[in-house]
């Protein structure tokens, strides 16, 4: 059972001023060993309350006075409290693979060993012995003894090292849910940042990777630091309030469940984000949003932190849009255009579920951890950052960011809620910032904006409830801009004079959350130039408006894959290109049947060929990769495995070859790249190749509980092949049974992966037994985070089942 909301409230009533002194020794390969030293004042002498550690051995606690101690395997139960406590617990602890706690992960390119101390929502518990609950907050000073070849990383600034062991200076107070450490045999780039706020003028920057990953770091690290650099002047000069920790270190670490996670003064990333081959233009926005994002939390999020869970969405939302307004700044790029084809489609998706929440809910709604890290979605992160755009476009910059000093001025090092930012930005503007609130962050779904025609002139409705400003453009019949203005739409129609005879598009620059609905002569017009149109932002637009149009059931799949057959292959910009014909791919695997499925795959492999063809060389990279997902002809997909050089790729070329029955290529590339990628590729390729025998021994090990958190990944990956609908419809049927029983023994992170790897491929009864079954399972007994994920992709299956009809 995790944390409630009641008996978080009653504890942190009690528990203030707490310290914690903390021993790691990660030497040991089979557990590891903590003695930690907790120091709290409790407001009523005699009064019990707990601390966390879940699956401690060999466990010793030491109290101060007359307190008395009970463990239960997850909670030490404190009785008799004074007003100042000490205790100290000395334990055994076990690592885990999934991701949750104490993770070790072998990296068989080397087999060097890394172990990393995630935490988040109730899992620094798994870690060290705490009060784990964000508005109880802890200093922390912490020394590990590691082999004498590793790097320790953690959230102090390093002091010394003595030996085998690292000790690092005392931390600020700040949440449990955000303590870190990490060691292994990290390969390291460093630096001393300017910042006159520092006692020397400058500060400890880094960035670490895995051993094997030497020649990547070595490849990125001048565009890492940029990116660090230019964010953190940014940052450092747009905040009133200094820079909170002593170092900033960046870390790429395995086994990590998130793209990354806000460690104070070290933040932990996906080590899949340092890629072995070149980058692509959508995975270079990726890592320096999520650059920019990490680096927002350290005021928004570390400095002043929520009081309890309902609040998640504006430490997320906040970092989520800083993180695509200040990289687009630091990197000269337009990241809002990668945004409108990845992030902002996932907002519309998770909002047209019935899992779907208000961006900001009430706190009793959230009655337990459980609950809480169920509602941790789409709706917290990418609808929230759509939305706080509006906000700034509503409310104007200035405005916006005197609200955000004046808050994270008046709650340094504390925590804050949802009234107290709206109080900071009522008191910086005049404008009704409660009623938007209200209108914006309280509701659910999104509005409709239509375009209609009054004669030659368009008219624009909003169906829904909210205030709506963007720029509205209209276009002649070559693409070129004719007429351009701000609107503010809401209750009352808006005429458009000036543009009668114009192809209209609302929202042209994405600055607002809501579906488009276009005129027929404005549709008609703008398919057949999209690609002249001159802003990037207006075609990302575009094109991911055509792929919500499929997911409604206003344009069939055939037709947006005859859209990017036409249009897709006259595209210059990378991002528009790889964003637009990823999405393609995605609708033509979910939107299509096993009847359409292989001349959709088709339509996409001629595109790629067509643009890998061309001089246009920086589109290969994201051409050849669709192109290896979508061709079906073994000979042409083996000769283009043999002259490809980036790994990702060619497991890529591995895996479709497996899919059609190839599988000779996979034995000798893994030879070829003895990496964690490649492990988790060889496992993948295994799962998808098409026979009986395969299928049935991929599945025993996808249920087993013996796989990691990537391991479990990968192979489902590609267990559902994407043409292999009929070979697996019988998995597929049984997959929410023996998938919701799997969920019973496994924590919070498998039980999100385990909801996650049900099918969205065509079947051959169009899902309905799959739908029969999830419909029947999900009104039985299944753990929340998995009874998450089976609810919205039962959702998504209908969606799909009605847009298609």
């Amino acid at each position: 059972m995790s944390l409630t909301l009641a008996d978080a409230r009653t504890r942190s009533a009690l528990i203030s001023d707490v310290d914690t002194v903390v021993h790691l020794d990660l030497t040991p390969t089979d557990r590891y060993d903590l003695v930690a030293t907790i120091t709290f004042a409790c407001a009523t002498a005699g009064a019990s309350s707990f601390l966390e550690l879940t699956d401690a051995t060999d466990l010793v606690v030491e109290t101060s006075g007359g307190t008395t101690w009970q463990y239960d395997g997850r909670r030490i139960t404190l009785s008799e409290l004074a007003a100042d406590n000490t205790v100290t617990v000395r334990a055994r602890m076990p690592y885990v693979t999934d991701g949750d706690g104490m993770t070790v992960v072998i990296d068989p390119a080397d087999n060097e060993r890394y172990v990393s101390g995630f935490t988040a929502m109730d899992i620094a518990q798994r870690v060290i012995p705490c009060f784990d609950q964000p508005d109880i907050k802890t200093s922390f000073t912490v020394s590990v003894t590691a082999p004498s070849h590793w790097t320790v990383l953690g959230n102090g600034l390093f002091d010394r090292r003595e030996g085998d062991t690292w000790f690092f200076q005392p931390t600020p107070r700040f949440s449990t849910y955000i303590f870190f450490v990490c060691g292994g045999p990290f390969v390291s780039k460093t630096w001393d940042e300017p910042y006159a706020l520092a006692p020397s003028g400058t500060l400890p920057f880094g960035w670490h990777a895995r051993a094997s990953q030497a020649e990547a770091l070595d490849r990125e690290f001048d565009s890492l630091k940029f990116v660090t650099s230019r964010a953190f002047a940014h940052y450092t000069s747009t905040f009133d309030e200094p820079y909170p920790f002593a170092d900033y270190q960046q870390v790429f670490t395995p086994g990590l469940n998130w793209g990354a996670m806000e460690f104070p003064g070290c933040v932990a990333f996906r080590d899949e984000l340092l890629t072995p081959g070149e980058p692509t233009a959508m995975q270079r926005h990726a890592m320096s949003s999520v650059i920019a994002h990490e680096m927002a939390h350290m005021w928004f999020g570390d400095l002043v932190t929520m009081a309890w869970w309902e609040d998640t969405w504006l430490n997320e939302s906040f970092a989520d849009y800083m993180g695509y307004e200040v990289s687009g700044r630091a990197t000269g790029t337009d990241t809002w255009t990668a945004a409108a084809l990845g992030r902002k489609l996932s907002a519309y998706s998770a909002d047209s579920r019935r899992s779907t929440h208000p961006i900001a809910e009430d706190a009793e709604n959230l009655v337990d951890v459980d609950t809480a890290f169920a509602n941790f979605d789409m709706i917290t992160y990418a609808k929230g950052n759509a939305v706080l755009r509006q906000l700034v476009t509503w409310l104007g910059e200035d405005d916006f960011l005197r609200g955000v000093n004046a808050h994270l001025s008046a709650h340094p090092f504390g925590t804050a809620t949802l009234a107290d930012f709206l109080d900071a930005l009522d008191a910086a503007t005049d404008r009704d910032v409660r009623s938007w609130a209200a209108a914006w962050l309280r509701t659910t779904g999104f509005d409709t904006i239509t375009v209609t025609r009054d004669g030659e002139v368009p008219v624009l409705t909003r169906t829904g409830s909210r205030p709506h400003r963007f720029t509205v453009v209209g276009y002649g019949t070559d693409g070129s801009v004719v007429r351009e203005e701000i609107v503010d739409l809401a209750d009352a129609p808006v005429r458009l004079d000036d543009f009668a005879g114009l192809a209209v598009l609302p929202n042209a620059l994405d600055e607002t959350y809501a579906a488009l609905e276009l005129d027929a002569a404005s549709k008609e017009t703008l398919d057949g130039v999209l690609s002249s149109i001159d802003r990037s932002l207006t075609r990302g637009l575009l094109w991911a408006t055509a792929v919500a149009g499929v997911q409604r059931g206003t344009r069939t799949t055939t037709s947006l894959m005859t859209l990017a057959r036409t249009q897709l292959v006259n595209e210059e910009d990378a991002t528009v290109f790889e964003g637009a014909i990823g999405l393609a791919l995605r609708m033509a695997a979910a939107h299509s049947s096993v009847d359409t499925i292989g001349a959709h795959l088709d339509l996409l492999a001629e595109l790629s060929r067509l643009v890998l063809d061309s001089p246009k060389t920086h589109l290969h990279a994201a051409a050849e990769r669709i192109f290896a997902h979508a061709a079906s002809d073994p000979v042409e997909l083996q000769q283009r495995l043999d002259a490809a050089t980036d790994p990702a790729v060619r497991w890529m070329y591995v895996t479709r070859l497996a899919e059609l029955g190839q599988g000779s290529a996979i034995a000798v590339e893994a030879e070829r790249d003895r990496t964690t990628a490649g492990a988790h590729a060889a496992l993948r390729s295994t799962a998808a190749l098409p026979t009986p025998e395969a299928k049935a021994e991929a599945w025993a090990r996808l249920t087993s509980g013996t796989l990691s958190n990537r391991e479990f990944s990968a192979m489902a990956d590609g267990f559902w092949g994407i043409e292999q609908g009929a070979l697996v419809a019988d998995y597929a049927a049984r997959a929410p049974r023996e998938l919701a029983s799997f969920a019973h023994t496994q924590g919070q992170a498998m039980g999100q992966l385990i909801g996650r790897a049900l099918p969205s491929i065509a079947l051959p009864d169009g899902s309905a037994a799959l739908i029969r079954e999830l419909q029947a399972v999900v009104q039985t007994e299944v753990p929340t985070v998995a009874l998450r994920g089976f609810n919205d992709h039962l959702d998504d299956l209908e969606h799909m089942r009605a847009a298609t009809a």
